[in-house]
């Protein structure tokens, strides 16, 4: 007849027994010390590279939907005010202030300086209702020179010149006004699309946390095929794989991303100090304009960056599950239900 499993045991050794009983355990506890390391640096991993990712998305969206406009905005405006003024010194010069339709040209430069200032102002932090408000008297005084006083010389003069003081007066007038304000939104601008060292320390932080998680899922993977005699699990080979795609394609996209709005902020720190450069103001509204077209392509070129973003959302929280799955399943299924 043939032993049963009692007999069987019966007639092992107390010591082998316990040795296996023993082992067990060991491989029990080793396995659920692995599923909790998992647990936590997955946990750790996927925030730190959700947080990572999104900050730089954010830098990139912001600079795309405010700052860089609010620059090329602030720029167009005062170039156009400052086309104004040149145009009403050509119709002085020429004596054409009367003539019919001959203030046309420096009225659609103004209408243009003001649209601009209003579009940019909801994309600005700064305060632009001082020089709006300096752009409408500016306005005002040459609408009485050219139009109200164009019949009396020494009033026409009077007028015009208090125009041109509004407009290029030192520190106080639109001109000034506006260059500091450029300035200041260029350096919000910078601050936006600049990775800092904390945004650096986040992604060596999610490195690291993959790069542990990585050495972990070997290391279980190991653990069940030489003690538990078990193939290759699924779970974590798909987690592995999943964990090393984390570990590369986010940080290569970020760089990119970076590199891209690097381009922009170089193209617009360009622009500003065209804008700034003496000379025709026509010939700077039209270097402007072009300049302006190839930041708003550059930051276009970086829209595909949007998808990796959520597809390693998704993929993080996959990290996360895959791996209590395949060890949390098989503890189950060889240790737990024992007990």
């Amino acid at each position: 007849m043939t032993a049963g499993p009692a007999a069987s045991r019966r007639r092992c050794s107390p010591a082998a027994f316990w040795r296996g009983r023993l082992g067990s355990w060991r491989t029990r506890r080793l396995l659920e010390a692995h599923l909790l390391v998992l647990f936590l640096l997955t946990a750790v991993a996927s925030t730190a590279l959700f947080l990572s990712s999104r900050q730089v998305q954010h830098g990139a969206e912001a600079l795309a939907s405010r700052e860089a406009p609010a620059v090329q905005g602030l720029a167009a405006s005062r170039l156009a005010a400052l086309r104004a003024q040149e145009e009403v010194d050509y119709l002085v010069e020429r004596n054409l202030i009367g003539v019919v339709g001959s203030g046309e040209a420096y009225r659609s430069q103004l209408s243009a300086a003001d649209q601009g200032l209003s579009r940019i102002a909801d994309r600005t932090d700064q305060d632009l209702g001082t020089v709006k408000g300096l752009l409408a008297t500016y306005s005002d005084s040459l609408a009485l020179g050219t139009s109200l006083y164009r019949d009396q010389p020494l009033m026409r003069e009077l007028r015009l010149r208090e125009a041109e003081s509004l407009l290029t007066r030192d520190t106080v007038g639109v001109a000034p006004r506006l260059k500091v304000l450029q300035r200041t939104q260029l350096e919000h601008a910078e601050a936006t699309a600049t990775m800092g060292w904390w945004q650096r320390a986040g992604w060596w932080i999610t490195e690291l946390a993959l790069a542990a998680v990585a050495l972990t899922l070997l290391s279980a993977l190991f653990v069940l095929r030489d003690r538990c005699g078990r193939d290759w699990n699924p779970y974590l080979l798909v987690a592995f794989v999943l964990t090393v795609l984390l570990a590369v394609v986010p940080l290569m996209t970020a760089y990119s991303t970076q590199d891209d709005l690097a381009g922009a902020l170089a193209d617009l720190r360009l622009l500003t100090e065209e804008s700034w450069r003496s000379g025709p103001p026509d010939e700077a509204q039209r270097k402007v304009t072009e300049m302006s077209e190839e930041v708003r392509l550059r930051l276009a070129d970086g829209a595909w960056a949007e998808p990796v973003h959520r597809g390693a959302l998704v993929g993080s929280l996959l990290a996360v599950v895959l791996p209590a799955l395949g060890l949390g399943l098989r503890l189950d299924e060889d240790y737990w239900r024992r007990r």
